[in-house]
């Protein structure tokens, strides 16, 4: 993979025919001890993050696939005008980038948490796509996608997928079990390089890398979830897949190599 343009939110790479975005949405700042021990306890914390107010940053990434002559799908919308402001900083990404968001015919969510969905409307309620076709979710995340009452006029633009399901040419759908109802994955194979848009499979790369088994508080079920991260690194580093992960540090695309019982990332570039 080759990284062929770099700016502050936006950063673009190529393989084989296919381009790939990674566009920052902003971060989410959330407790530190939403972080467990397998036993549900809270980890031991580095002095910095031991108080009881101590914070993580989360970056809040989205992803663009584009293909000369395809449909072209973003993996992910961000928050919107959702949650704080710090986030709901698509438009200004793909600006940076110089993508028109009128470009984007299909998005695809991992799960329907806000800062994955609410991003199909501007901070200042503007539907950002005006040419989406379609929305393609997971059928166990559709209910909670339209408990988002602002997004029930996006109803009919819903495309329920399962695992094993194709979207486009070389990009399939992997169910990821544990974050969420119906958490998914979409792994995309350029003939050069295999990319899984992983979501919230990890929230704190500083630690989850190395140690896989440690939970997320907001994870549906930890234990799942533990078992899908362990599963996902393994199959992986093995592979040389590149993982793209909603929330791990800019630019949120690399690879794990195997390092003492965990592993290390390394960021593409």
């Amino acid at each position: 993979m080759i990284i062929t343009s770099r700016s502050t939110n936006a950063l673009g790479c190529a393989s084989g025919s296919h381009r790939i975005w990674s566009l920052s949405d902003g971060y989410a700042e959330m407790p530190a001890a939403l972080l467990k021990e397998p036993d549900g306890k809270m980890i031991g914390l580095p002095r910095s993050l031991a108080g009881k107010d101590s914070l993580v940053r989360l970056s809040v990434n989205c992803f663009l696939v584009d293909r000369s002559g395809a449909d072209r799908v973003l993996i992910d919308c961000g928050a919107g005008g959702s949650w704080d402001p710090s986030m709901g900083h698509l438009e200004e990404a793909m600006t940076e980038a110089g993508i028109d968001p009128s470009s984007i015919t299909i998005v695809a969510v991992t799960h329907a948490h806000g800062d994955h969905i609410n991003g199909v409307l501007t901070p200042d309620g503007r539907e950002l796509f005006v040419n989406l076709g379609k929305i393609v979710i997971a059928e166990d995340a559709v209910a909670r996608f339209l408990a988002e009452s602002r997004l029930e006029r996006f109803r009919s633009l819903l495309a329920p997928v399962r695992s094993g399901d194709r979207l486009a040419d070389h990009l399939l759908a992997v169910a990821l079990p544990g974050h969420a109802p119906g958490h998914m994955g979409y792994r995309l194979d350029t003939d050069e390089d295999k990319v899984l848009f992983c979501g919230d499979v990890i929230h704190v790369p500083a630690v989850q890398f190395a140690r896989p088994e440690l939970t997320w508080g907001y994870d549906d079920s930890q234990p799942v979830a533990r078992a899908t991260r362990i599963k996902l690194f393994q199959e992986a580093a093995g592979a040389h897949t590149w993982l793209a992960g909603a929330h791990m540090g800019r630019p949120g695309i690399g690879r794990l190599v195997e390092e003492g019982r965990g592993y290390a990332f390394v960021p593409v570039g």
